[in-house]
């Protein structure tokens, strides 16, 4: 689910909150991913992702899944989505 809510920096449990509807669940799956420990504090894992931008969410999730660069792709904030850049050959 996309949310135009809570995009910016230092935002993490804010952000899964508001979009699974419930600040619980959204532990949970802060803790699935170790992003939270179980008192519900950021680990190093989930500081590092709390500290980035919607932007840089997206470029690295996109990055993961195609074992590229985040600087690979660009932005798409109405979707929050990143694509792979198009190459330019210098023709």
């Amino acid at each position: 689910m996309v949310t135009q809510k809570h995009r910016g920096k230092n935002s993490l449990v804010k952000r899964l909150t508001a979009q699974v509807g419930d600040k619980g669940t959204a532990i949970g799956i802060l803790k699935k991913r170790g992003h939270v420990d179980d008192k519900g504090k950021l680990t190093a894992k989930g500081k590092k992702r709390d500290s980035m931008t919607a932007a840089e969410r997206a470029k690295d999730r996109a990055a993961k899944r195609q074992g590229k660069s985040p600087k690979d792709f660009s932005y798409n904030p109405k979707t929050n989505t990143a694509k792979l850049k198009r190459k330019h050959n210098g023709n």
